[in-house]
């Protein structure tokens, strides 16, 4: 008896994830990782109400979740000052990037990105047989000229830009944003990744313009929310590209937990003011091992540090892996002149305290 075959299209693809995760990484290395600070997850942790919320509709979870996301979209709706119909909530960004793609991608429409941008949008590019076109960072920044002149070079249907960026951790102001939201192609959707929007500085993020349906921009609770786990994740925009969502998402992929979670998170501003000021801390902690160990850390508008290894990228795989035997969970960007650095998460003191006890070692080895 025959199996059905695959697409031509899946056929193409490699069977792999964008990232390998740390706990693959501890079962091949058959222990923990003392300090995990590779996945830029918020280890402060969420509000405290948040885990309250959380364990109250633990009791409810023989239930599904609202479909529509209803008190949470309304929420969020208030918070940022517009309509309801302008909210689409998911399972994390990566969901909503894979539904957005969906949506707007078929066999050979062209997509720009960066090279070396945030590897999850080109899976889903890839698995919907789009064309991928990348232009190159400018000073360790994304390049939002670059990126709507290769969209009008190919006529691309989607431009990817996260602002604040990952992996670089770097940012551009609202204005410059702004500018080039003026300039997005007729035909063209500019997708504005913001996972780390309420870490940056004032003036990063630009006013709402849900008006415009030529721009979508993503959310999460995974960054300063501390819910990574939790996979709540949200898009706004304008109301009929919202409602484009409706035609093939998953209906049922909110869990009532993590939806009763992030609410909570969401009416609690001071907890996350709270994790801010954590954030600040440890990134001035992160820049002063950098600097002890003779290297130097890019500016950062997130929650994780890029450390310039100063050398190669061969050389900065070397501090990598030797920083991931020595027991501290990292990772680095993936293409060069980036790749000339690693990349390390914010966290406690205690795990701040492991990288300053390592990062000489992993040095040291990867010179010899």
């Amino acid at each position: 008896m025959t199996k059905p075959v695959l697409t031509p299209l899946a056929q193409s693809l490699p069977a792999t994830v964008p990232f390998v995760g740390p706990e693959a990484q501890e079962r091949a290395s058959g222990k923990p990782f003392i300090a995990r600070l590779g996945a830029n997850e918020n280890s402060f942790g969420p509000s405290p109400k948040a885990i309250a919320a959380m364990q109250t509709a633990a009791c409810d979870v023989w239930m599904y979740g609202d479909p529509e996301s209803h008190d949470l979209r309304h929420a969020l709706a208030a918070h940022h000052g517009v309509a309801p119909n302008n909210i689409m909530v998911g399972e994390g960004i990566d969901t909503l990037l894979g539904v957005l793609v969906r949506l707007y991608v078929g066999q050979g429409d062209a997509v720009v990105t960066s090279d070396g941008a945030y590897p999850t949008f080109n899976y889903h590019v890839a698995g919907f047989g789009g064309e991928l076109h990348k232009v190159p960072y400018v000073n360790d920044h994304e390049d939002p000229d670059a990126l709507i002149e290769k969209a009008r070079e190919v006529g691309a249907k989607l431009i990817y830009i996260a602002n604040p960026d990952n992996p670089m951790g770097t940012w551009h102001t609202a204005d410059v944003i702004n500018r080039m939201i003026a300039r997005i192609p007729d035909g063209c959707m500019l997708v504005l990744d913001e996972a780390y929007i309420e870490l940056a500085p004032d003036g990063t993020a630009p006013e709402m313009q849900v008006d415009n349906p030529n721009l979508i921009r993503m959310r999460t609770f995974s960054k300063g929310y501390g819910m990574a786990g939790a996979r709540v994740g949200y898009a706004i925009g304008e109301a009929d590209v919202i409602n484009g969502f409706n035609k093939v998402r998953n209906h049922f992929g909110m869990c009532r937990i993590s939806q009763a979670g992030a609410l909570a998170a969401l009416h609690d501003q001071e907890w996350l003011a709270h994790i801010k000021s954590q954030v600040s801390q440890s990134r001035e902690h992160i820049n002063k091992i950098a600097a002890d160990n003779g290297l130097s850390c890019l500016p950062s508008a997130t929650n994780f540090v890029t450390i310039d290894c100063g050398q190669t990228g061969d050389f900065a795989r070397h501090v990598l892996a030797a920083l991931v035997e020595a027991g501290i969970f990292v990772r680095m960007p993936f293409v060069a002149p980036q790749d000339r650095c690693i990349r390390v998460s914010c966290g406690t003191d205690e795990q701040m305290d492991s990288l300053a006890k390592a990062l000489p070692v992993a040095l040291q080895k990867a010179r010899d």
